[in-house]
């Protein structure tokens, strides 16, 4: 049987050889028109979001066995209808370079991070005290950005469990866990959460979400971990010491650290990708490859690679490690990269496309974009449909320039930003790492609540602090507003 990784490198290496086999007879890739395309179009785009939002809630052993199958049926009926209906160099112009040159670096990332953080294991057990819960959430909010939510969610999560092991009431340990960690944290680079890492490859600069979007992820982190801690206490307090400890408290270790380096590799390939200019392309299949971009590729895979054999077997094991979240991302990845292409022209049309009425929504009255629209429309979509893809749509709604976008419409792509990043704590299905975690815990014996529970939990304690994100970020004359 082959290696798992190996399985998953042989998926995408199909993606991209059926893409070059499309676009090998095409003569010359056009960008794909969409002022003749109507909303029609945008109908396997939903019904594939509907698919991974309605899919492991609902029908869980069918969307476990079958979900590939599921995403490359949406995916097909975008492409059967491309090459019918559409001039065929735009349809392959529009599949090559959304396969080609932006999924393809995207996954690379995701496997680089998810391969090199699982080769980092936290031993030993602290006693989940307040101050101790609290300090586990500050670093893994931190480290979020770094090693991407994901990651940090994998590397944090067993520890914060086994340290609150024999506590009475530590349900609500986990729902902030993933309010911070698995979300909120990852706002303050490309590496953090999948939607930035979208806008870095669309052309916003590495460090813009470091300067930008620092105020509003101080905010919400800080108001997060302060009411954690209030509530932590208040519970820790009341409930004594009734349950005997089933992981004593030994000393804490971390183990892996080599890892970092990798780490260090992948940033580094990031920047490169955003800094160095050589002016060099290669030319193919009607598509442009710059070098910078094919040398942070490569990069980024060989660190990925690297960790497989660098990581000691017995730290992957200690966190449990498989390649099964890797594996569901890297297929409906490609299924939703292709059902967003024609869904994208329609939004790049603007006015003069069927998305008119959605642009009208987001704008004022003068034309210009509305932060607080795209702050919650970006954002409660998040909440339940994949949260890289609704960033897209929300980013190419604003007229898709990285330039104008981070000049002087800086406070529009904060707001469509933190609305992909903060909100996809809204649902166990906003983002990756939230049912990877509720998985961990409800295995680990953590009476989870279910899907409306965690959303009951999520209203009472996100919403309101959201709208102090609004009132002092995004509304016209907001005091904090581009701070």
């Amino acid at each position: 049987m082959l290696h798992p990784s190996i399985r998953i490198a042989g998926l995408v290496a199909a993606v991209v050889a059926a893409t070059l086999a499309l676009i090998g007879p095409a003569a010359a890739a056009e960008a794909l028109d969409g002022r003749g395309l109507s909303l029609w179009w945008g109908l396997p785009f939903i019904g594939l979001l509907l698919s991974i939002a309605t899919g492991p809630v609902f029908y869980p052993h069918v969307w476990e066995h079958h979900y590939g199958k599921i995403a490359g049926l949406w995916a097909a009926l975008v492409v059967v209808p491309l090459f019918l209906l559409v001039p065929s160099g735009q349809a392959l112009g529009g599949l090559g370079h959304a396969l080609l040159v932006e999924y393809l670096p995207f996954i690379i990332l995701i496997f680089a991070l998810y391969a090199i953080a699982g080769g980092i294991v936290v031993t030993g057990n602290l006693h989940g005290s307040p101050a101790t819960n609290g300090a586990i959430l500050a670093i893994g909010a931190v480290l979020a950005s770094l090693v991407g939510t994901t990651g940090a969610s994998m590397i944090l999560i067993r520890p914060i469990i086994r340290a609150n092991d024999d506590r009475v009431h530590n349900v609500h340990v986990v729902v902030f866990f993933i309010f911070i960690v698995s979300n909120c944290g990852g706002a303050l680079t490309p590496l953090g959460d999948p939607p930035l890492f979208v806008g870095f490859l669309k052309g916003v600069d590495f460090f813009w979400t470091t300067r930008f979007l620092l105020a509003e992820t101080i905010t919400v982190v800080g108001l997060l971990i302060a009411l954690f801690c209030a509530i932590d206490a208040f519970l820790y307090a009341r409930e004594g010491r009734t349950k005997p400890d089933p992981t004593p408290d030994s000393r804490v270790r971390v183990e892996g650290l080599g890892m970092l380096g990798l780490i260090a590799v992948v940033i580094g390939a990031i920047l490169l990708r955003g800094s160095w200019r050589p002016g060099f392309s290669f030319h193919a299949l009607g598509l442009d490859f710059p070098l910078q971009d094919l040398v942070s590729n490569l990069a980024m895979l060989a660190a990925g690679l690297a960790s497989l054999r660098l990581a000691r077997p017995e730290h992957r094991l200690q966190n449990g490690f498989n390649w099964g979240p890797v594996a569901e991302v890297a297929k409906l990845f490609a299924a939703i990269f292709v059902c967003i292409v024609p869904v994208l022209a329609i939004l790049a049309a603007g006015r003069g496309g069927a998305a008119a009425p959605l642009v009208a929504l987001v704008s004022r009255a003068d034309g210009t974009p509305d932060p607080v629209m795209y702050f919650w429309l970006t954002g409660l979509l998040s909440s339940f449909l994949d949260n890289a893809p609704t960033y897209l749509v929300f980013f190419e709604l604003a007229g898709g320039d990285p330039a104008r976008l981070m000049g002087p419409l800086a406070t529009t792509l904060a707001a469509l930003s933190t609305g992909a990043v903060f909100m996809g704590a809204n649902s166990y299905i906003g983002n990756a790492p939230n049912f990877m975690v509720y998985a961990i815990a409800k295995d680990k014996g953590v009476k989870m609540p279910s899907f409306f529970g965690y959303m009951a939990w999520s209203t009472a304690i996100l919403i309101p602090i959201f709208v102090v994100v609004t009132v002092l970020f995004f509304m016209p004359a907001a005091p904090l507003a581009g701070w």
